[in-house]
């Protein structure tokens, strides 16, 4: 039996494109792997972020969007 195979969507496709940059980004500007930077983000809310605001956040520059993305985790508790 052949399964056929399964696409995303070109929405979630840019979707899924700029949260694995942005975690990328963050690591760097704070120098540290892309596993830290992921379990920092979910931990203080960051990831939360970026999944909910992803478009908007898109729109900005790389640097700006780390920015926001650190506040919010400094507003959960985030020390960086």
């Amino acid at each position: 039996m052949n399964d056929p195979v399964k696409t995303l969507d070109k929405e979630t496709g840019d979707k899924v494109g700029f949260i694995t940059f942005i975690i990328g980004e963050f690591a760097r500007a704070y120098q540290m792997d892309r596993r830290q930077a992921y379990l920092y983000l979910k931990q203080y809310g960051g990831l939360a972020f970026i999944i909910e605001c992803w478009w908007a956040l898109h729109t900005d520059t790389p640097a700006q969007a780390v920015f926001e993305i650190q506040q919010i985790c400094q507003l959960n508790g985030g020390m960086l």
